[in-house]
């Protein structure tokens, strides 16, 4: 028997942008006990709350699955994304295809440039931690024998690179571009590695 917070979850996937009331009538409980749960499930990054109007008066909140609640619900992507990338590796030459990885992986760390701008070599570390982790990786870092240790303990692009290892051109370049300094790979989980390293040398990063 489904919980409330997954029969909650399941009622904003079938139906968004409702308000407490609905949700109560649909899951089958009080609209206290709702309120609850959504704050919890807020709490958790799986749901979001927005104003919407309706009619004279006050707004109303309304509730919706956010992209992070979206992926508690089983998806084909793996096997749509596995499909699309043999289908390019058909039409276009490997050098392109590697381009594209890492002129995404470019376009990512631009993003953030004036974010980073000024930091020490240890503070982007932290930074390029931080945004690996939003995009789904576990990762960690150490200054060992005179280098920076890069450690992806855990990689949400595993089961892509095992057919299409190109993908992993583009942690490898975001981690170069991000710290401003070549990032060389020592070790790979694809190659029977417990996980992927990589290495940079602790020198000041330029702006």
């Amino acid at each position: 028997m489904k919980s409330t917070k997954d029969r909650i979850l399941q009622t904003l996937l079938r139906k968004p942008r409702i308000t407490i009331n609905e949700i109560a009538e649909a899951v089958g409980i009080n609209a206290i006990s709702v309120r609850h749960h959504l704050s919890n499930l807020e709490k958790e990054g799986l749901i979001a709350a927005e104003e919407e109007r309706h009619g004279v008066g006050r707004p109303r909140l309304v509730y919706s699955l956010t992209e992070e609640g979206m992926e508690r619900f089983p998806t084909k992507y793996l096997r749509l994304t596995t499909r699309l990338l043999a289908q390019l590796k058909e039409t276009m030459p490997g050098p392109i295809v590697t381009q594209l990885f890492n002129q995404v992986a470019e376009d990512l760390a631009n993003q953030y440039a004036a974010d980073i701008r000024g930091l020490s070599m240890e503070e982007r570390l932290d930074f390029v931690k931080e945004l690996l982790a939003q995009e789904g990786f576990t990762v960690e870092w150490e200054l060992k024998d005179g280098q920076y240790q890069i450690h992806e303990i855990s990689c949400p692009y595993y089961q892509i690179g095992i057919s299409h290892p190109e993908v992993c051109t583009m942690d490898q370049t975001l981690i170069s571009k991000m710290l401003a300094v070549p990032a060389s790979k020592v070790q790979c989980i694809l190659s029977g590695g417990s996980h992927c390293t990589y290495v940079v040398q602790p020198v000041a990063a330029k702006n």
